[in-house]
């Protein structure tokens, strides 16, 4: 498995309560493009329509070599899941305060898959003690090298 990209802020701003991997619908131009790694997760998130889920705002810069049929760099893209994977998406986003957030985009044997979570928002204090968590844990870890 190879990163090609992954999303801080997601891990930041939401409580990850589930993950689930998902496939993605992409043109010719589009793959090129992630396998050189020209591609920004940061503002996307998906949605569930329609018995479909689609991510939004996911930005792939056009590839250097492509003509005329290159892609447009912030569309909707589908991904591809299962029925049943998709019903019980639906039904936790339904719950309050729930949404997909995708973390990371990575290769899996040639294919190129977005691993999705289902997120529950932070709120500042929550946030106020993750800081503290990952300064703590920064401060240990000196502690012990030396």
């Amino acid at each position: 498995m190879e990163i090609v990209s992954t999303n801080k802020k997601a891990r930041f701003n939401y409580e990850i309560i589930e993950k689930i991997e998902a496939g993605i619908s992409l043109k010719g131009t589009e793959v090129k493009s992630i396998r050189n790694r020209n591609v920004s997760i940061g503002e996307s998130y998906a949605q569930v329509k329609d018995n479909e889920v689609f991510l939004h705002n996911l930005h792939i810069s056009p590839y250097e070599q492509g003509n005329r049929e290159n892609h447009e760099p912030v569309r909707v893209r589908k991904l591809l899941l299962h029925k049943h994977e998709i019903k019980k998406l639906a039904a936790k986003t339904q719950l309050k305060g729930l949404s997909l957030v995708p973390l990371s985009i990575y290769l899996r044997k040639g294919k190129i898959k977005v691993e999705l979570a289902i997120g529950r928002g932070k709120r500042l204090i929550d946030k106020r003690e993750s800081i503290k968590k990952k300064s703590v844990e920064r401060e240990i870890k000196r502690i012990v090298k030396r």
